[in-house]
């Protein structure tokens, strides 16, 4: 004899009709279709529920994407680089320079560890060119210590991210903190080279970083001139800090805590210069907005702050606002900066400047209250190689990001506002392809201008009644003449 079959699927099926929208295929949605993507799931009479989230967390950018993989003592660390232009001249020793910026062992203020960090590209160039496919870049780790962190198996570090991965995944990589280890960084730093370079080719931009604070020890705000200060400046001693008089004070402070097994924090700031104007968007994607994010996503930061800052609620608006005026050669410009060169969350041609706080290193050589993974309170006395203060490093690691950035911004700025001629009574033209050693098309007006590859070759330009004229090009930018001549056009 069958056995009696149950009533209720069908009773949940006939309440889920009641209470759940329809969805796609005949079944039922558990959220409307306004809600996320990443949180719908369906229902089907013929299948089970699924649930869909998108939570990868490893990849950065939109259009110049980096997705970093590895942990500090598995077999390496490295990244891969979507959506870079082909043709731009790359070799390891481009990434190698900035990589070494940012290595471990650099100098008695830094983490002990000795590592080269020598990176090695598997994909993406050929010849030295980069052809337009993912570029795969990879660095062997290679003095790892794991039994350094032996307590740290058995009990969490305050402040550090052990007990959150715990809490989050239930497993953990315990020797140099897996994923949460500052070695992440690394695929970073050497895309951040690639954007870099990639920023300075099509408009010029220079990012630099430096350290302007150590625990008390802070930089007089005029101290450093953001206009000429050069990276030599900032590479002229072991802290990253472009007066040097400042400089012995903040190693000072950094050896008086190392010596007794604790650590300091420290201030960043950045500053990139020549960053085209009508960079970034309104909104949800500001450029200040997507800067914020970027910084601090960075290990250990803990603040960030652009232009004025917290310091801009003690101005008045009179006081505050950057009166606009026109410069010699026509362009508006601010006669000061305290937007940090970003207004509406859009690049105003002024410098962008910002800091960044980050906290003093977690893992220190003494005795601390903590719980370990058995929920038992527990003292620990954490070993292993840490920085005493991580703003040193950081350096490098800031204007990397701040290069992501900024790429990925102009990329999409390319893509939304350039695929046509320009209305060159308002907007420029963000940089020239001539600067790639080609040939390259920029619209003007209702003309196109032909930019040649040298500064001196003049510039053919094609109006609207196709009668060639040559003008002169100012480092690959059309001189105001130009722009004059198509402005009245209709």
């Amino acid at each position: 004899m069958a056995a009696p079959t149950s009533s209720q699927p069908a009773v949940a099926a006939r309440a889920a009709s009641r209470v759940l929208p329809r969805g796609v295929g005949g079944g039922f949605c558990a959220f409307p279709e306004s809600a996320p993507a990443s949180l719908r799931f369906s229902v089907s009479r013929r299948r089970t529920a699924r649930l869909e989230v998108k939570a990868s967390a490893n990849v950065f950018g939109n259009y110049f994407q980096v997705a970093t993989y590895g942990e500090s003592h598995g077999g390496g660390v490295g990244c891969v680089i979507s959506g870079c232009p082909p043709r731009i001249p790359l070799t390891e020793a481009d990434m190698q320079v900035e990589l070494d910026r940012r290595r471990p062992g650099q100098s008695r203020i830094t983490t002990p560890r000795k590592e080269t960090d020598t990176c090695k590209i598997l994909s993406g160039t050929h010849e030295g060119m980069t052809t337009g496919t993912p570029i795969h870049v990879f660095v062997p780790n290679t003095d790892q210590r794991g039994g350094d962190y032996s307590e740290m198996a058995k009990a969490y570090r305050p402040s550090h991210a052990d007990a959150t991965y715990d809490f989050k995944y239930g497993v953990r990589a315990v020797q140099g903190g897996g994923r949460s280890s500052a070695r992440e960084t690394i695929g970073r730093v050497a895309a951040g080279a690639l954007a870099k370079k990639i920023l300075k080719l099509k408009s010029g931009v220079e990012i630099l970083a430096f350290v302007s604070k150590v625990h008390q020890v802070v930089l007089p705000e005029d101290a450093v001139d953001y206009e000429t200060v050069t990276m030599e400046q900032i590479e002229s001693n072991i802290v990253r800090c472009p007066d040097p008089e400042y400089a012995e004070k903040m190693i000072a402070a950094i050896d008086k805590v190392r010596v007794k097994g604790d650590s300091i924090g420290g201030v960043v700031t950045c500053i990139a210069r020549n960053v085209p104007r009508g960079i970034g968007s309104p909104v949800f994607d500001k450029l200040e907005a997507e800067l914020a994010k970027a910084m601090l996503s960075l290990p250990a930061s803990k603040g960030f702050e652009i232009g004025s800052g917290f310091a801009g609620t003690d101005y008045t608006g009179s006081e505050h606002n950057d009166e606009f005026y026109m410069d010699e050669a026509g362009n508006v410009r601010t006669k000061t900066n305290r937007s940090g060169g970003v207004q509406g969350g859009i690049s105003n041609g002024e410098i962008i400047y910002f800091k960044v706080a980050f906290k003093p290193t977690a893992t220190i050589g003494r005795k601390q209250n903590t719980v370990s993974r058995e929920h038992q309170d527990v003292e620990l006395l954490a070993r292993g190689r840490h920085d005493p203060c991580v703003v040193p490093r950081a350096v490098p690691m800031v204007e990397s990001m701040a290069a992501l950035v900024l790429m990925d911004q102009l990329m999409a700025h390319i893509a939304q506002c350039e695929m046509f001629p320009l209305n060159l009574a308002l907007q420029e033209p963000v940089g020239s392809a001539s600067s790639f050693g080609v040939w390259g098309i920029i619209p003007i007006g209702i003309g196109l201008v032909s930019s040649a590859v040298m500064h001196s070759t003049p510039i053919v330009v094609v109006d609207r009644f196709v009668k060639p004229v040559q003008l002169k090009a100012v480092d690959n930018v059309v001189e105001r003449p130009i722009k004059e001549k198509f402005r009245g056009q209709k």
